[in-house]
């Protein structure tokens, strides 16, 4: 069976592992695609990730010394598609023959628990492939709930790869108006279709004093390009006591925030948006799974054009191709999807 494997920094091959074995509660999936978390993958495949230099203790809640990964690292992957093949005598939903979207890894096939897929069926004339989707659109959505958006708040959101074009989409339909930042006027260009007011060029200036030519600064801040100068300026752009939402996953040391300025002088709220919980204000009423559900019916429904954001569909074979792509011509990528034997693409 066909796996992903991380060997070390910068060295991708596609490996082998056994099938595994059906157990009570569980079926066997068989993957047709499996979606790539650009920011999330790529510190794997560059050596950043924490979990691979400090220990992630989890009833502490602390990185200490050690290692939770190390490499090899195989079957590292974001977002599943698959068909139900199998499923245990003791289990009746998802049925076999079902479409579902899970996490399972960049893999042929996995066996998962059957509990872990109730809910995840994708309808009949639903193109499978937008499954790859459910996560980093919970991702995006749990970043706008965060921000605590009211209709008519002024919006901006830094970054607009695949999560910051979902979560200016998501704003919009929250009501914000939106300014969409970046560097690169084709995902600018998107950012309008995808309902922003105005779309702002970071290469051309600064995004807080464009904001502040129009109104006094922005309500929030949505920070999605994972860059701590990207950070900073997030943090200029609100007016006081604003939020800002950090959801991009920074890497290293954070060089280029100067919090003794308008962090300080503006009374900025900074709040973290990361997928393994939800807003502490919202957790007796929403969860990552409900995230997920929601997402996923506004894609139904056709409210988020998730599919237009898909840039490459790649045999899985070519799998050192497109992290070595993702590594030196980001630019070039949005939403790359490996695509498995039995895939329609």
């Amino acid at each position: 069976m066909h796996v992903i494997t991380i060997e070390e920094p910068g060295l991708v091959r596609v490996t082998h592992e056994e099938p595994g074995e059906l157990a009570p509660g569980t079926v066997r999936v068989r993957t047709l695609y499996s979606g790539v978390s650009a920011g999330t993958e790529l510190t794997a495949y560059r050596g950043t990730n924490p979990y691979l230099n400090r220990r992630w203790d989890t009833e502490r809640r602390l990185f200490v010394e050690g290692q939770s990964h190390s490499y090899p690292l195989a079957g590292w992957g974001y977002q599943e598609v698959g068909e139900v093949v199998e499923a245990a005598p003791d289990v009746a939903d998802p049925p076999v023959g079902s479409l579902v979207w899970g996490i399972w890894g960049h893999r042929d096939e996995a066996v998962v628990p059957a509990e872990k897929l109730v809910g995840h069926m994708i309808p009949p004339g639903v193109d499978p492939l937008i499954g790859v989707f459910a996560r980093v659109g919970a991702i995006a959505l749990n970043a706008v709930h965060a921000a605590d958006i009211h209709l008519g708040d002024q919006v901006t959101v830094f970054g607009q790869g695949v999560i910051g074009l979902l979560a200016t989409r998501l704003a919009v339909l929250n009501g914000a108006r939106v300014v969409a930042a970046d560097a690169l006027p084709a995902r600018l260009d998107l950012a309008k279709e995808f309902g922003a007011a105005e779309a702002f060029d970071i290469q051309t200036g600064s995004v807080a004093e464009f904001v502040r030519k129009r109104i006094e600064g922005a309500d929030t801040a949505i920070e999605l390009s994972g860059s701590h100068l990207g950070l900073q300026e997030a943090i200029r752009t609100v007016r006081k006591g604003g939020r800002v939402v950090a959801a991009g996953f920074y890497q290293g040391e954070a060089l280029g925030l100067r919090l003794g300025e308008e962090f300080h002088h503006n009374q900025v709220q900074l709040v973290s948006s990361q997928i393994g919980g939800v807003a502490s204000w919202l957790s007796h009423r929403w969860d990552v799974e409900r995230l997920q559900r929601t997402f996923m019916e506004l894609v139904y429904r056709g409210e988020v054009d998730a599919g237009r954001l898909i840039s490459h569909v790649m045999p899985v074979e070519s799998a050192a191709e497109a992290f070595d792509l993702l590594d030196h011509h980001p630019a070039d990528v949005l939403q790359l999807v490996f695509a498995f034997e039995g895939s329609t693409v």
